[in-house]
């Protein structure tokens, strides 16, 4: 009955990481985890026996990884959508990781439901990168929850993270190179003093796509900025960093 009930359905997909050391079931046709997930999962900072939340958890990637790398570290993943929280706990039980990892279905608007002050040395953060009125709304229900901010913003999710951390916590997210500025002003309006920001290329010499930012909660203003991480060479293969990093070895965080 439990293997049953952890196999993928008709319309999942079941999808290895790290050569096989991690399996995610996803929707086929849905929402489905991308390179910006597994970046953020490798640049968050945790030590063993910390509490982590991964605030939009989607499918549970980012909070799998982080697991399965730390084995002493506890994650709670919150989600929206009850059809990816579904997915993430069978992902949990499927990994065997059930036991460090938990799902909460809910908002992060109403965080204090969920979860008392304080109780997180670490939260991680993917969250919806376009407004409402960025671009062409996705028709995909799970795709346009996930990508757009319909049902929370930026600083809704930021606002949860200040709630959840202890002083002197940690928050790392991912987010379009495009609206770092919006980024790091709220991360301070929050007192999530940014500390260290890392810019994410293709290629070697075009723009920057993404940001990874990491902030501490109540800290005082001092912002290192890492060297850039380029995903393909000119060849359009993986750079070395961008294997390790699809290998499951060593953190962006050094």
């Amino acid at each position: 009955m439990a293997k049953q009930i952890l196999a993928p359905a008709r319309r999942e997909t079941l999808d290895a990481l790290f050569r096989d050391r991690l399996s995610i079931i996803q929707s086929k046709k849905g929402y489905r985890f991308s390179i910006d997930a597994l970046l953020l999962a490798h640049f968050a900072t945790a030590r063993g026996g910390e509490r982590v939340v991964d605030l939009g958890t989607g499918n549970g990637v980012v909070a799998l990884i982080l697991a399965s790398r730390y084995p002493s570290l506890k994650v709670a993943g919150l989600e929206i959508q009850e059809e990816m929280a579904r997915r993430a706990v069978r992902s949990a039980a499927l990994n065997r990781l059930g036991h460090r990892v938990s799902i909460v279905q809910g908002d992060v608007r109403e965080i204090e439901q969920f979860f008392p002050a304080g109780s997180f040395d670490v939260a991680v953060c993917n969250p919806p990168y376009r407004g409402v009125t960025s671009g062409r709304i996705n028709p995909d229900p799970e795709k346009r929850v996930a990508r757009h901010e319909i049902k929370a913003r930026l600083r809704d999710f930021l606002r949860a993270a200040a709630y959840l951390l202890r002083s002197g916590g940690k928050i790392a997210l991912v987010y379009p190179a495009t609206r770092m500025v919006d980024l790091l002003q709220a991360m301070r309006e929050e007192e999530l003093e940014p500390k260290r920001v890392r810019l994410v290329h293709s290629f070697e010499g075009s723009g920057a796509a993404l940001v990874l930012a990491e902030g501490v909660k109540g800290a005082s203003s001092e912002l290192k900025i890492m060297p850039a991480l380029i995903v393909y060479t000119k060849e359009r293969k993986y750079t070395s960093e961008m294997s390790a990093v699809l290998a499951g070895r060593p953190s962006l965080s050094c």
